[in-house]
C-alpha cells in the first residue's frame, strides 16, 4: 500500500501533461491538464488501453480521426492500436484522469504529422 499526494508531483510540462501518480506495476494512473490552446502529441499503444476521465472543464480528443468533444463526468476508453490525440480547443483549462494498463514500460508510438 502506498498514499500519495497529487502536489508531491508537477505535471511533466510545468503546466500542462501527465502527473504521473502512480506508473506500475500493474497499471499507470495520472492527473492530466491542459490549458486552453494546449495539445498532446498523436500517439497510439500497442498494448495498453487508456481511458480519460474529465473532472472539469471541455476537450477534444480525437480517436482515429473523430472528434470527441469531452465535457465533466465523461469517460472516454481508448483501445490498443488506436490513434488519439488531445487538443484544448476552449478558453479555461482542462483536468481529467488517465488510466493505462496493463502496465508496460515502453508502448507509446508517436504518430507524425497527424491530421484530423
Amino acid at each position: 500500500m502506498f498514499i500519495m499526494n497529487e502536489n508531491d508531483v508537477e505535471y511533466r510540462f510545468g503546466d500542462s501533461g501527465p502527473k504521473y501518480l502512480m506508473k506500475g506495476p500493474r497499471m499507470n494512473f495520472a492527473l492530466v491538464q491542459f490549458q486552453a490552446g494546449q495539445d498532446f502529441k498523436a500517439h497510439y499503444h500497442n498494448i495498453m488501453e487508456e481511458n480519460f476521465f474529465i473532472l472539469s472543464g471541455e476537450v477534444d480528443i480525437v480517436v482515429d480521426g473523430k472528434v470527441n468533444h469531452m465535457t465533466p463526468g465523461q469517460l472516454i476508453h481508448i483501445e490498443p492500436g488506436e490513434i488519439h490525440y488531445v487538443i484544448n480547443n476552449y478558453d479555461g483549462p482542462v483536468k481529467m484522469v488517465s488510466t493505462l494498463a496493463p502496465f508496460q514500460e515502453v508502448d507509446k508510438v508517436d504518430v507524425e504529422d497527424y491530421k484530423y
